[in-house]
């Protein structure tokens, strides 16, 4: 309940829905002091009370969400029924300098069922170090490409036409009560080279890792192989174009392979941007069927 209140004390209300809860707060003591005059309510009147208490709060609650967004979003961190884990910003910071901007947003998991034993710690140390580096990194590199453009002829105003963006954020791909599955990414407007994304996929059962050979057996290599290769003819027949394997594309997964758990809690194949297809398709997707 102690975090319940801390996150609530950041919760940024409108002015018109706060004018309203303070204008129903006075007239509601309006109303006490006059009932107090009257006589002392009974039980059952003072229970009547707190329900229509309840149904206001619920109203108010319902109404900031139609009207802030920056409440909906503090609203969609709180702890959902059911769910043993969920994402939450740790840390958020937008900068902008020598017209390189930066906006960077790192996720921090939290357990909400805590007697369950599992600890978080080390992942998100991992995501902290892994966001804090990457978005250190990247202004290190735009700040080399900028001083080398302007040593080599270029003007500030054209530097400026650049438009230099470097984000770090995350994704939540599935949170249930068997798995949690998000993103991690970073990414350099004017480069796709140093691009990077980390997925994590976390058993809330056991708070392990989840690995494909954990959710499709112990020959998931070839299962894996043979409905990728599937996929991509049935993609290719479609109009879609992939990389021939002499050009660089699909020869089959390694224990590096990238993937997320869906909403069907199926384990989705992710292919980065040119890597085994022209960049115009973007990231790659397979989802996995059959396995355990």
């Amino acid at each position: 309940m102690s975090k319940l209140e801390k996150r609530s004390g950041r919760i940024i209300i409108p002015e018109e829905l706060n004018a309203g809860i303070q204008q129903e707060i006075q007239n509601s003591r309006k109303r006490q002091a006059g009932k107090k005059r009257a006589g002392r309510p009974g039980c059952k009147k003072a229970i009547r009370r707190m329900g229509a208490a309840a149904a206001a709060v619920c109203f108010l609650f319902t109404a900031a969400l139609n009207t802030s967004q920056v409440f909906a979003k503090e609203a969609g961190q709180l702890p959902v029924i059911g769910v043993m884990a969920q994402v939450l910003t740790f840390r958020s910071y937008e900068t902008v300098k020598d017209d390189i901007a930066v906006a960077v947003a790192i996720p921090s998991v939290e357990m909400i069922a805590e007697d369950t034993g599992i600890t978080v710690d080390e992942i998100n140390q991992e995501i902290f170090a892994r966001c804090d580096q990457y978005a250190d990194d990247a202004v290190l590199r735009a700040e080399e490409y900028r001083t080398a453009f302007l040593e080599t002829g270029g003007t500030q105003e054209e530097w400026a036409e650049h438009d230099i963006k470097i984000t770090v954020g995350y994704e939540v791909k599935q949170q249930n009560a068997d798995y949690l599955s998000f993103v991690v990414r970073g990414s350099e407007s004017w480069t796709n080279a140093y691009n990077e994304s980390k997925y994590y996929n976390l058993d809330l059962k056991t708070g392990e890792i989840v690995t494909l050979k954990d959710m499709l057996g112990s020959d998931y290599v070839e299962l894996v192989n043979r409905c990728i290769r599937e996929q991509i003819s049935e993609r290719q027949q479609a109009g879609e174009v992939f990389f021939t394997a002499e050009e660089g594309g699909f020869t089959g997964i390694s224990e590096d392979t990238k993937f997320y758990i869906n909403e069907n809690n199926r384990p989705v194949i992710v292919f980065e941007k040119y890597e085994i297809a022209p960049g115009s398709l973007g990231e790659i997707e397979f989802e996995i069927t059959g396995g355990n």
